[in-house]
């Protein structure tokens, strides 16, 4: 079996919507990787060249919670204010939120390769720790 590096993601076939999945040694850097995830689940960012910033904070909640509200934003942001991430900085917040900060670019930066998400599913959803780090698969739907 292939050993898998301390830190990705991936897709993972799915019928008829797209599933990844992400990994790190810690909470807040799977978050990070899920939003790597499905921002590579259907665009193309090579060349692309961060020209924005944007933060936001997810309240406290369960830690799935706290990653399907990390991606939903992705999703709003992308479909209100045509951008996208490139880097993903997540930190624990302490009233027990996140507090995430962005690099982005516009969509017209990127290279449609892919079905756009339009949601992200609850079913089937996944987060929390694995062995040694964190794991999460979610379904997105598009």
């Amino acid at each position: 079996m292939e050993r898998r590096p301390p830190r990705g993601h991936r897709m993972i076939p799915h019928t008829a919507d797209v599933r990844i999945e992400a990994w790190a040694p810690d909470r807040e850097g799977c978050v990070a990787e899920a939003v790597a995830a499905l921002v590579d689940s259907f665009v193309d960012t090579t060349g692309a060249v961060a020209d924005g910033e944007a933060e936001f904070r997810v309240p406290p909640g369960d830690d799935p919670d706290l990653l399907v509200g990390v991606l939903d934003e992705v999703i709003f942001r992308m479909e209100t204010e045509g951008e996208l991430p490139l880097a993903t900085e997540v930190r624990a917040a302490d009233d027990g939120g996140l507090a995430v900060l962005w690099r982005t670019t516009g969509t017209d930066a990127v290279e449609l390769v892919g079905a756009v998400p339009k949601a992200v599913s609850l079913h089937e959803l996944r987060f929390g720790r694995d062995g040694a780090g964190w794991c999460g698969a979610v379904t997105l739907d598009v």
